[in-house]
């Protein structure tokens, strides 16, 4: 069992998508063992996305995560990160195919709608910024090996 990190943006809280996002990840079978919604302070955003400091985007990208609530999860699967890369899709709304969640619910990048680790290494860095130790339950699942 692996885990990665996903943002649900202010978007998806403004346009009340946040259940539906939410149903769609445990209705694939991933384990959320950790949630909360939260404001992010802009040094929070910035930390998060120091990887992009310096591009075009960043600026904005950092407004708009901190332009209201953020729900910040972690969900566990075995081969984690390909699989949540595979149902969110494409970072660009042209690419992202319908079904997966950004092809369904995202029309602009400026105001992408979720956030997801894009590799294992990525996943801990994110999870250990977002989340202590303590805010991460890996509860018992009775389904387990039926997805």
């Amino acid at each position: 069992m692996t885990r990665c990190f996903l943002m649900l943006k202010p978007g998806v809280i403004n346009r009340r998508l946040a259940g539906e996002v939410i149903n769609r990840l445990e209705k694939k079978g991933l384990k959320i063992v950790g949630i909360k919604m939260m404001h992010i302070s802009q040094e929070m955003a910035e930390m998060h996305y120091a990887e992009h400091k310096g591009k075009s985007f960043y600026e904005s990208l950092v407004d708009y995560i901190t332009s209201g609530p953020v729900i910040a999860l972690v969900v566990q699967a075995d081969d984690c990160v390909p699989l949540v890369r595979k149902l969110v899709g494409s970072t660009s709304p042209l690419e992202a195919m319908p079904g997966t969640i950004r092809g369904d619910y995202c029309t602009h990048m400026n105001h992408n709608i979720i956030h997801a680790s894009d590799s294992d290494e990525s996943a801990e860095r994110e999870i250990k910024l977002w989340f202590k130790d303590n805010e991460i339950f890996d509860w018992h699942d009775s389904c387990t090996g039926w997805y």
